[in-house]
């Protein structure tokens, strides 16, 4: 699942789109018509598409950076112009101040406007790669939240205790065995989302990224704790009712 970088070892994106797709096999085999199959199969499709973008990610934009070098020659070219076209030696002997102010004023705001375009380029890369990565991010969520909403009705206490439904009570056709593993299947999903997360931070210095990647992570925990309690109460419902029969 990681690999060795140096002294570091660092998440593999391969080996979690390679987990991706048996779990999306598994979940197929187990529940061919079910929506979570679905959710699965677009899951690993998603997850080829992180590596490629985490792979763009963590290159410099060559582009960017000859566009950089070239405006910032340009402007070293125009000041050297402005500063040529000031007639210094008329100043010194007649102590031109005026002249001297207007030279100086010139090339101040060469100056200015020259930091601003380098600075706009400079900071675009970034700011190309953030907005990116945060919409992937996004999308990241949004699986999430899907998968969430397909384990929402599924009540361990109402496979095992029975009960009368009503009209608006959702279909329940699953045993005690395809609850459970339906319940498993959700909870590895979450945390392979939160592991192509997790490839994004590895990716890059952005504290912005780091902390939207921090929020996933945190998002697909929290949801993935409520599974594990679903399938706990399952286990403690299933012993009681053994040691019931006995």
């Amino acid at each position: 699942m990681g690999t060795r970088d140096g002294m570091a070892h660092t998440l593999d994106a391969g080996a979690v789109t390679r987990t991706l797709e048996r779990l999306s096999a598994r979940v197929e085999e187990r529940f061919p018509n079910a929506g979570l199959a679905q959710v699965a199969g677009d899951l690993v499709e998603t997850s080829k598409q992180t590596a490629l973008r985490v792979r763009r990610l963590s290159r410099p934009y060559l582009g960017l950076q000859f566009l950089v070098v070239l405006t910032l020659s340009a402007v070293i070219c125009a000041q050297a112009y402005v500063v040529s076209l000031v007639d210094w030696r008329h100043i010194g002997i007649h102590q031109d101040l005026v002249g001297l102010a207007q030279g100086l004023e010139a090339m101040v705001n060469l100056l200015f406007l020259a930091g601003g375009a380098i600075w706009f380029l400079v900071t675009l890369e970034q700011r190309l790669k953030r907005r990116r990565t945060m919409r992937a991010l996004f999308e990241l969520r949004s699986f999430a939240h899907v998968i969430d909403m397909h384990q929402l009705t599924k009540d361990p206490t109402v496979v095992l205790g029975g009960g009368q439904p009503t009209k608006a009570s959702p279909e329940r056709r699953m045993s005690h065995f395809e609850l459970s593993r339906y319940l498993d299947y959700c909870a590895e999903m979450l945390a392979l989302i939160s592991k192509l997360a997790a490839l994004y931070a590895g990716a890059t210095h952005d504290e912005t990224i780091v902390a939207a990647v921090n929020e996933v992570e945190n998002l697909t925990s929290n949801l993935g704790r409520k599974i594990w309690q679903k399938i706990t109460i399952l286990t403690e419902l299933d012993e009681r009712a053994v040691v019931a029969v006995r």
